[in-house]
């Protein structure tokens, strides 16, 4: 395994182009299963999880072609209706194969896709959307066993205890695409994921409505054709370099990034004294000054995303003063306190609250990441803090960061890869 190595407590100059959304491109590269024909992505970010999900697709039937951040996925004979256990259970995102494979099949067997170290995220909201459409669903071994004689259009409601799921919308509204009649889904994700996902659909000849809405409308097609597309920004990398720039009293520019995906995170920054300019999309950050505290709550889009909740929480333990985190979607997802407080933070943990006590500064040390999104926390605190930063097990930073650590370098930053 790998490890990153970051001599820290320096500022950060120039500009980032941020990647392809990774919660966009899984579900759009499992909607190709809904067609024979050829379709193109653009701007698929090379990580863990999109290279699982072109071996997952592989494995059920489908030719995929690879070229830098182009992904070309055609048929490749009948396809397999089996996604097994060893593939699904690496990324949670896998388990929305389900919804196109029993649209276009008939019926599938899709693992579980187990636990998860931020909490229990069950698929009860998938399942039950889908039997909405007129899809029998058994679970054996582990496997969801799913079958229909034919998909049904339906009134469906997806909200869930906390909030609306991406990935079951997803789920859903792929399988409803081919389904007879209108589908309409109530306490719909309204993600822009989700959005970009409703209009690959579309290109593809889908018909749907309200996309980015809690209600969704999708009236049935017999067949769906292939497409050429591009995949939106990361709004969760974008966010992690703006946490990034102000926790490093940075002067950063980021190209190819969306600033109306991010009004609950700016909105919050600017009030706390951060200054952004804005382009068509650009986002150029000069943190040039200390902030003030600021608390925050996690909730469903558009409101503050549980996916900077990490991020976000480093910028506040080097902000003096006191600010209370409180993460709504995943509870239980305050594993970094533990290691932000080993680099000298002051967090304590109350249910699913985190209380930050801002300190002057942090100091490297000796780390271990326990997912993607503490990962990144991690490695802001190393870039924030004075000295050597070691941060171990970061497989779990490159499901979900395209190439961070060379574009920390492009910045300025003293980073290295090395083995453990």
């Amino acid at each position: 395994m790998n490890k990153l190595v970051i001599e820290g407590g320096k500022s950060l100059k120039g500009t980032v182009k941020i990647s392809g959304a990774k919660n966009a491109a899984l579900p759009i590269m499992a909607a190709t299963l809904l067609t024979d024909e050829r379709c193109v992505l653009h701007n698929v970010p090379k990580l863990r999880d999109t290279q699982t999900m072109v071996k997952l697709l592989t494995s059920l039937g489908k030719a995929v072609e690879c070229d830098k951040n182009t992904v070309c996925i055609s048929s490749n004979g009948p396809l397999k209706s089996m996604a097994h256990y060893d593939l699904v259970s690496t990324m949670r995102g896998s388990f929305c194969v389900l919804g196109p494979l029993v649209a276009k099949l008939g019926h599938a067997k899709v693992s579980l896709p187990g636990g998860c170290v931020i909490g229990v995220r069950p698929v009860d909201l998938h399942l039950k959307g889908l039997k909405r459409l007129n899809i029998k669903i058994e679970i054996e071994n582990g496997y969801a066993v799913a079958s229909t004689k034919s998909l049904k259009g339906n009134n469906i409601y997806l909200g869930g205890v906390f909030g609306s799921s991406v990935l079951a919308t997803a789920n859903v509204m792929m399988a409803a695409t081919l389904a007879q009649g209108d589908t309409v889904i109530e306490s719909a994700a309204c993600e822009p994921e989700i959005e970009d996902l409703a209009n690959f659909l579309s290109f593809m000849g889908a018909q749907i409505t309200g996309q980015g809405t809690p209600r969704i409308t999708i009236t049935g097609v017999k067949k769906l054709h292939g497409v050429d597309y591009k995949i939106i920004p990361d709004r969760i990398e974008a966010g992690t370099f703006i946490l990034l720039a102000a926790a490093t009293k940075s002067d950063i520019t980021l190209k190819g990034a969306y600033i109306n995906h991010l009004l609950a995170l700016t909105d919050v920054l600017e009030e706390a004294g951060l200054e952004f300019d804005y382009g068509v999309d650009t986002i150029h950050v000069k943190a040039s000054r200390g902030l003030d505290p600021m608390s925050i709550t996690t909730y469903p889009y558009p409101g503050f995303p549980t996916d900077l909740q990490a991020q976000y929480m480093t910028l506040m333990a080097l902000t003096p003063g006191v600010s209370v985190i409180t993460d709504k979607v995943y509870p239980d997802r305050f594993i970094h306190i533990a290691e932000l407080n080993r680099m000298g933070a002051s967090i304590r943990r109350e249910g699913m609250i985190g209380i930050v006590q801002g300190v002057k500064g942090l100091v490297g040390a000796q780390i271990m990441a326990s997912d993607l999104r503490a990962s990144a926390a991690l490695v802001i605190a190393g870039l924030a803090a004075k000295g050597k930063t070691e941060i171990s097990r970061i497989y779990h930073l490159e499901r979900g960061y395209e190439n961070l650590d060379q574009k920390l370098r492009g910045l300025g930053a003293k980073i290295s890869r090395r083995k453990e």
